[in-house]
């Protein structure tokens, strides 16, 4: 008996020393603003290893503390972080000329801020944000998709399968991704669905009695979320309208502001096709945290509705600008290395497909 509940107390403190807790509180009554809506206003952050999808090998939506050290111990930025911090080894020497210095691929670990946890929701380690279906994958169908964020599983330690240069467009500026032109964040940031990313995971929500807005720090993405009294009374754009990030009508239910998005930009190419409804609610749980959940509803690129949720948190320290490519001169030297190409008779592939 003994032995059990060293093991149990020892698998507690496990879980707590995992990430911070999520746990709804008992009768928790979130903050109001001046005119009565819940208060969401403040700098949140939805930073994690864990994912959209759920990763190779495991199963189940909620892991144990042991999974979750597993998932965390093999993270490859986390392996990097580890690396990283070590002292330089002053027995080597300097490098030899003319051989090429140890990669560190774009940015080192100081640079990049992708979370260090398995996320916890209301006392539950979770594997993915994907609730349902039950395996934890977007439910394309055939030929939809191309499972474009389901990255291919990889290797304890090493760093995901890179996009090479091949399988972009060259043809022109509106041929590059929407991320890549600085016109919303990588990774579909910022939406529908406000994914969490390698670094820039911060998101400033202001409210006011007749509006929400939710800066996306990310390219700087805004959301203008105009509120009504009801779902009734919630009306779009004519569908001929198609905007960035999507049109979105907001409305509270109780302690949860609801956000209902449609005729999402076709160049976006993200998990809401231009005839797909995204549904979101974003409920204070506690001091400090914000359960999302969203739902997915677009017959075009799906089997089913699907459905996920994820913590965001609040977001501690300074908030860091991201200034995307501060006149993109880099966009100019990839359009200009194209046409030299042509000129000399290369054969540049044209893709649909880009991140965004």
């Amino acid at each position: 008996m003994r032995n059990q509940l060293w093991a149990g107390a020892a698998l507690a403190a496990l879980m707590l020393s995992l990430a911070p807790a999520a746990v709804a509180q008992a009768g928790y009554t979130p903050p109001k603003t001046s005119w009565g809506a819940p208060d969401l206003q403040g700098n949140w952050t939805n930073a994690s290893i864990t994912k959209m999808t759920r990763p190779a090998g495991i199963d189940t939506l909620v892991i144990t503390p042991m999974q979750a050290k597993k998932l965390e111990d093999g993270d490859f930025n986390n392996i990097r972080t580890r690396e990283e911090l070590q002292p330089t080894d002053q027995s080597t020497g300097a490098p030899e000329k003319g051989k090429p210095l140890p990669g560190v691929g774009n940015y080192n670990a100081v640079w990049v801020d992708p979370g260090a946890h398995v996320a916890v929701i209301n006392g539950e380690l979770r594997s993915s944000w994907i609730t349902e279906p039950a395996n934890g994958k977007i439910p394309y169908k055939p030929g939809k998709g191309s499972a474009r964020y389901e990255a291919p599983p990889t290797t304890a330690g090493k760093p995901p399968p890179a996009v090479t240069a091949a399988e972009r467009s060259y043809e022109g500026p509106e041929s590059r991704s929407v991320g890549e032109r600085c016109i919303v964040g990588f990774g579909n940031t910022g939406g529908p669905v406000m994914n969490n990313v390698l670094y820039n995971n911060t998101y400033q929500i202001v409210q006011s009695p007749n509006h929400a807005m939710i800066l996306v720090e990310m390219v700087h993405d805004v959301r203008v979320i105009p509120i009504v009294a009801s779902k009734a009374d919630a009306r779009h754009d004519p569908a001929s309208i198609k905007k960035w990030l999507g049109d979105s009508v907001g409305w509270y239910e109780g302690n949860t502001l609801v956000v209902e998005t449609r005729n999402v930009h076709p160049q976006q190419r993200g998990y809401v096709s231009d005839a797909g409804k995204l549904t979101e609610r974003f409920t204070r749980t506690e001091d400090g945290v914000i359960l999302y959940q969203f739902e997915i509803d677009d017959p075009e690129q799906y089997t089913q509705v699907w459905k996920g949720e994820m913590p965001m948190r609040t977001a501690t320290g300074a908030v860091y600008e991201y200034a995307c490519h501060e006149g993109n001169y880099g966009l100019l030297g990839i359009l200009e290395g194209a046409r030299q190409q042509e000129r000399r008779g290369g054969n540049l592939e044209l893709t649909a497909d880009d991140e965004g």
